[in-house]
């Protein structure tokens, strides 16, 4: 690896760690459910998911489980 590539591993290595510096502003994902694929996106600060009890609650399982895994990358609710 040369020097350049090294420095921008170093680089990337500390952004991983300073999570408050990402911001996620859209996702999609697909999320291998218990019983059933789903997708789960977020865009303008607002979560999807196509299971059925997010279209009842607005929330479900699958969405946070994304705001766990995304901790501090998500921006604050309005």
């Amino acid at each position: 690896m040369d020097n350049g590539m090294i420095r921008k591993y170093e680089k990337a290595k500390l952004y991983a760690e300073e999570r408050d510096r990402i911001h996620v502003q859209s996702l999609k994902v697909a999320f291998d459910g218990a019983n059933n694929p789903h997708t789960v996106t977020f865009d303008a600060g607002k979560w999807h998911c196509d299971c059925e009890f997010f279209l009842l609650h607005e929330r479900c399982s699958h969405t946070m489980a994304l705001e766990i895994v995304l901790d501090k990358m998500l921006p604050e609710p309005a």
